[in-house]
């Protein structure tokens, strides 16, 4: 039986608790209402991030790779064959950097109500690198999702089906894609360059390897936004390339050895762009063309000087994709996305010594502009897809003369997403986002269109790789499939 001090010690002891509680209570509440105020003051907007082409960052494992990866990787060989079918598509925009196909196949100026014949396709990785072709195999680099590994395929022109791979491991996380290059292939090398800059030389025909860099290990190389979509270049079996490294601009090297044969310093530390090298005669001297970002350079590619830098322009562009056009003996014409616009640049020498003048330079809506592929020069004129800030042009296939006037566009009922474009056997071929392939008379003085199929296999989002096209097969992809179509006579 409890005594009247047992009481009131649990009475004072009961009290002691309910304060201790209201006290929490007030704190609790204090702090929550504190936490509350300062969330409903802040912008609500400042970690969100919409997942659309162009408008996220830089992947999130983007910097250095730690340990060099093991280039030499794993080789596996299959059952498909070169073919003998005639033909060579040997790097980006084709044998002279310019997606024009100047002796191609005859090629139809019509197609069937179902479209052109898929003559085979292959499944890929999540990406837009797309394939170069030499001797009857098709070659491209490709992202293995289930062994994090970049991937390098061979197939067969005739049937798709694969020849070999060469694979080494590398932990890539989707940004829209990860491989986004094409090969440069020569008769007796392979050079790609995968997603994090890791850039590997094999035997072109038998896929054996030959040597391998790795951009942000040796060089300090940032990684762009998107991941690399530089291309690589063979000329005289060197490999061209732009690391845009702590000290290294530009190099070559012997695609044999793996030799450095030369290197062009970064004194103005310049990064990568998504461009690639361009080799241009301006002025009767060869040279090495590249918009990095901060601007854009000229590099000798004559033997006696080979090297060396010979002129360089700054320009403020934050998103390069784009690369340079030689639109005269003395003129390069450049644009990219993003607000940026084109410029229009002029060379001049003098005693050995090189100087630009810049031209122009317009904003999107004032003239030609791409945010995302080459724009064609042909016969004086600029063709292009227009970027979403082009005004009342936006998306709309155009033509343009040197000057900046619109000669004519695709109208408003017409609009093009991100893909590609190439002129051959006198047409233009236009791939929309949506995978519908649309045939334009190249020749005509307007906008006139001569067939147009939807390609359901391409069909989603985001078919932007640029084109490669042998005779009458045109190769081209989406997200999950490389196809080959069949555009010529029937």
């Amino acid at each position: 039986m409890f005594k009247r001090d047992d009481i009131d010690a649990l009475s004072d002891n009961r009290k002691a608790s309910d304060w201790a509680v209201g006290i929490s209570v007030v704190i609790c509440s204090a702090a929550y209402f504190f936490a509350l105020f300062f969330w409903l003051s802040a912008d609500a907007t400042l970690d969100l991030r919409i997942n659309r082409p162009g408008e996220d960052g830089k992947p999130l494992n983007a910097g250095p790779s730690g340990p060099l990866a093991v280039l030499k990787g794993v080789f596996q060989k299959f059952d498909g064959v070169a073919s003998n079918l005639p033909g060579t598509w040997p790097g980006f925009r084709g044998p002279n950097f310019d997606n024009i196909v100047d002796d191609s196949h005859p090629l139809a100026s019509a197609w069937p109500d179902e479209g052109p014949e898929i003559l085979w396709s292959v499944d890929i990785g999540d990406g837009y690198a797309a394939p170069a072709v030499m001797d009857g195999a098709a070659y491209m680099i490709d992202y293995d999702m289930e062994n994090k590994a970049d991937t390098i395929r061979a197939f067969s022109l005739e049937t798709g089906e694969e020849i070999w791979r060469r694979s080494y491991a590398i932990k890539v996380k989707r940004n829209h894609g990860m491989s986004r290059t094409v090969p440069a292939v020569t008769d007796k090398y392979l050079v790609t360059i995968g997603p994090r800059g890791h850039t590997v030389c094999l035997d072109r025909e038998t896929g054996d390897f030959r040597w391998g860099l790795d951009f942000e290990g040796n060089y300090g190389t940032t990684i762009p936004k998107w991941y690399t979509a530089q291309n690589p270049v063979i000329v005289d079996e060197k490999a061209i390339l732009a690391p845009c490294g702590t000290d290294v601009l530009m190099m070559a090297v012997d695609c044999d050895t793996g030799d450095i044969l030369w290197e062009t310093p970064n004194d103005r530390g310049w990064k990568m762009s998504h461009s690639s090298i361009i080799p241009m005669t301006l002025l009767g001297k060869k040279m090495y063309v590249y918009h990095a970002l901060g601007g854009i350079v000229g590099v000798s590619a004559e033997a006696a000087d080979e090297g060396k830098l010979l002129w360089d322009s700054t320009w403020s562009a934050t998103v390069v994709a784009p690369s340079p056009i030689r639109v005269s003996d003395n003129q390069i014409f450049m644009t990219a996305g993003y607000a940026a616009g084109n410029m229009l640049l002029q060379l001049s020498e003098s005693n050995g010594e090189y100087s630009i003048e810049i031209l122009y330079e317009n904003a999107p809506s004032e003239g030609l502009a791409c945010e995302q592929h080459t724009p064609i020069f042909k016969d004086g004129a600029l063709y292009s897809i227009m970027p979403k800030d082009g005004g009342s042009l936006k998306q709309q296939f155009v033509k343009f003369d040197l000057d900046g006037n619109l000669l004519w566009s695709s109208g408003v009922e017409k609009r093009f997403g991100l893909g590609p474009f190439m002129i051959a056997d006198d047409k233009f071929y236009i791939l929309g986002d949506d995978g519908t392939l649309t045939l334009l008379d190249a020749s005509a003085g307007s906008y006139t269109q001569l067939a147009e199929a939807k390609l359901e296999i391409l069909d989603g989002h985001d078919a932007w790789s640029p084109f490669a096209l042998v005779e009458n097969r045109l190769l081209l992809r989406n997200h999950e499939h490389l196809i080959c179509i069949d555009v010529g006579l029937t």
